[in-house]
């Protein structure tokens, strides 16, 4: 029987991945999950009975504690790139290190990491938010290499780098402006029938929600 997991299920879209997958979730304020120690990584996995067929990493954070995205680089400071590096670069590659083994190896298998558009350097022409996007373009490296590597032994997975869209969640509540939102439940169904949708080919890959290539 086809098992799912979510972590970060307490946010808008891990919540809403959750209900559309009658999916296991673990997340910080449920299960004191820590993404940016690997300690408390390796003991919340440790708990899980895999395999599971599909995995979202949906963790992650605009504003850690006094840090907000940047307007201008007058306001990058060392304290804000590493916060936001441990929370969205270094947590996500953690998380999957040791997942491997709940993963199945000779079935198909499907790992969705949410990742952003604003971590495109090709497709940045506003500037700004130095620290944000300077740690999902690191994320979608160490993605792109891990699938690599998972290819070799996991040959039927799928490893995809996923931008969900503007979702009207508290993470973004402060910073969409004018800008069009989805639901959490419509960018759930987004993600999931674009994840669905690749194929072992695709592995490595940076997709936005409509299940177009996104720029690295």
């Amino acid at each position: 029987m086809a098992k799912s997991l979510v972590i970060g299920a307490s946010g808008g879209i891990g919540a809403a991945l959750v209900a559309a997958l009658g999916a296991q979730g673990i997340s910080r304020s449920a299960n004191g999950l820590d993404v940016t120690d690997e300690a408390s990584i390796k003991a919340a996995l440790a708990e899980l009975e895999g395999p599971f067929d599909t995995v979202f990493i949906a963790t992650g954070a605009l504003e850690i504690g006094p840090h907000t995205p940047e307007k201008a680089l007058r306001a990058v400071t060392p304290e804000g790139l590493r916060a936001q590096f441990d929370t969205n670069a270094l947590g996500p590659i953690l998380l999957l290190k040791h997942l491997i083994p709940l993963l199945p190896r000779d079935t198909p298998a499907r790992i969705g990491i949410l990742s952003a558009r604003v971590g495109s350097i090709g497709d940045n022409g506003m500037g700004g938010w130095y620290s944000y996007r300077t740690a999902k373009a690191a994320l979608n490296q160490l993605v792109h290499t891990a699938a690599i590597e998972l290819a070799r032994t996991h040959k039927q997975a799928v490893l995809a780098l996923l931008h969900p869209g503007t979702v009207a969640t508290d993470f973004t509540a402060k910073y969409v402006g004018n800008h069009p939102t989805v639901p959490p439940e419509e960018a759930a169904a987004n993600l999931t029938r674009v994840l669905d949708g690749l194929t072992p080919a695709q592995t490595g890959g940076f997709y936005d929600f409509a299940g177009k290539t996104v720029p690295w």
